[in-house]
């Protein structure tokens, strides 16, 4: 990430600008089949609180991005294996943000044990791809016609990242 911000651990403080560039994400239709940001309370505990970060813009604290994992199931065998999402704003992208927001998200799971990071990504969304393969992600396949955004059935193609260090 170039000077200028930096990496901070996502709180209730972060909510209105965290869900500003959610809705953003939403609206430009290339990251998620949802169409409303949800309220900071069904955020908050949809995701796990280890695993959420902000990148914040230095001298005014302006949220630049977030990251934030949940996770895929309740079964035992799936305890190490989580959801992502991130987001960047688009004034911010272009510059180390969201590299530096998955790097926060490798440290603490692969701390907690977490050994492997997927996420679902609708292949026209070049950006994020590159940004995800560029931090070790791997395609896995893709969900065809896996659901209906806009009035257009979509694909979806799974990527994951296996730690280096856990599961090993």
């Amino acid at each position: 990430m170039r000077p200028g911000a930096r990496v901070a651990p996502m709180t209730e403080h972060h909510a209105d600008e965290v869900l500003a560039i959610y809705q953003a994400g939403i609206d430009e239709g290339e990251a998620t089949f949802e169409t409303l940001a949800p309220t900071w309370s069904a955020f908050d505990a949809s995701r796990l609180p280890d695993h959420r970060f902000v990148a914040l813009e230095e001298g005014t604290g302006n949220v630049l991005g977030w990251v934030a994992a949940s996770s895929v199931s309740s079964r035992c065998a799936y305890a190490g294996v989580v959801e992502h999402s991130v987001y960047v704003g688009a004034g911010a992208r272009g510059r180390g943000i969201g590299r530096a927001l998955l790097d926060a998200l490798f440290a603490s799971t692969e701390a907690a044990g977490i050994w492997t990071i997927q996420s679902g990504v609708f292949p026209e969304n070049t950006g994020s791809l590159a940004l995800h393969r560029a931090a070790g992600f791997r395609d896995i396949g893709i969900r065809e016609r896996i659901g209906c955004h806009h009035g257009r059935w979509r694909d979806v193609l799974l990527i994951e990242r296996r730690s280096r260090v856990v599961g090993v």
